[in-house]
């Protein structure tokens, strides 16, 4: 028997890394080591140092990070490219020097331009101005990829190293926050959809005109699209990715107006009420899709549909938050 590899699956309570963490099972993995964020704070390289050399994995799935929604990103911006920044380089770096050779970064679609050419292609990168409300986090998240190739370039060759980096696109599902400001579109829709359920309001807003289109991804699709990737052969990879552009699109592959998200969510909470769009408020990039053809081109395909996906997250939602059943 092939003995398993020891991975390190950094921010397994989070949402995406819960999911990998599901998926690394699923397939009958368990050699897992995890540390919360109280037994190992990912900032304090000296602390990761330590975990690294003394548990020395063979592979580390990178999905700890700061997130939150605008309201977040706009207030704490400071925090937000701090604690992103010193989680990557102390990582990464770490576990380059304890001998690590597979390490795979989770990112975000936020790291393309504002006003990039949709659908948005991996070639995107680095080719306009951010959006502003989010730029911190997206810079943070750039470094992470420059990082990951910057080690592939001077010591993949002389030290065997192969370090990857996948962006998503939006991500819904179990582990989302459903807080009431600081929550992206789908967790708000559900828990607005539903309270209003429970108070029995004739109606719910929704803000802006409701013609921006978006894409979201089931979490455990992007979970084993992290693993597929995660144990592509490296001859297999590199022929679809470059040194300088080796990150990879995650997406589901479709995208749909937040009039028709806004009714999936309607339909799959139950609620019988109108919707009615408050066009005061703002809409945003009018559309946001990622170009996954690379990916689909190295094996891998979304496989949970919208609706299946939101009955999901719906039941997490009702399963695990306190005002669901208030």
């Amino acid at each position: 028997m092939t003995e398993q590899p020891k991975i390190f699956v950094a921010g397994h309570r989070g949402m995406v890394g819960s999911a990998i963490m599901r998926t690394l099972r699923a397939q009958g993995q368990d050699n897992i080591v995890t540390r919360t964020h109280a037994e190992l704070d990912l900032t304090d390289q000296a602390a990761v140092r330590a975990f690294m050399q003394t548990e020395r994995p063979n592979q580390v799935y990178l999905a700890a990070a700061k997130v939150g929604g605008i309201h977040a990103n706009n207030t704490y911006p400071a925090e937000f490219i701090y604690a992103n920044l010193m989680m990557e380089a102390n990582v990464i770096h770490e576990a380059f020097t304890a001998g690590v050779k597979q390490l795979l970064l989770l990112g975000s679609s936020c790291i393309y331009p504002k006003l990039a050419p949709q659908p948005m292609m991996e070639s995107a990168l680095l080719t306009g101005t951010l959006e502003p409300t989010n730029e911190p986090y997206a810079i943070a998240k750039i470094a992470g990829i420059k990082l990951c190739e910057s080690y592939n370039r001077q010591y993949g060759a002389s030290h065997g190293i192969d370090y990857r980096s996948v962006m998503p696109t939006n991500l819904y599902g179990p582990g989302d926050n459903y807080h009431p400001e600081n929550s992206h579109v789908i967790p708000a829709m559900l828990r607005r959809f539903h309270m209003a359920k429970l108070e029995g309001a004739p109606s719910v807003a929704i803000w802006g005109t409701g013609t921006p289109r978006r894409e979201f991804l089931y979490v455990d699709d992007m979970a084993a699209a992290s693993v597929h990737v995660m144990n592509l052969d490296k001859s297999i990879y590199d022929t679809h990715t470059s040194p300088m552009q080796s990150h990879l699109n995650v997406g589901y592959g479709e995208d749909l107006t937040i009039a028709a998200l806004a009714e999936l969510v309607r339909r799959v909470v139950g609620y019988q009420g109108a919707i009615v769009f408050d066009t005061s408020k703002p809409d945003g990039t009018p559309r946001k899709l990622m170009d996954s053809t690379r990916l689909a081109s190295l094996g891998w395909r979304a496989q949970v549909p919208l609706e299946d996906g939101l009955r999901h997250a719906y039941a997490d939602f009702v399963r695990n938050t306190s005002t669901a059943s208030n």
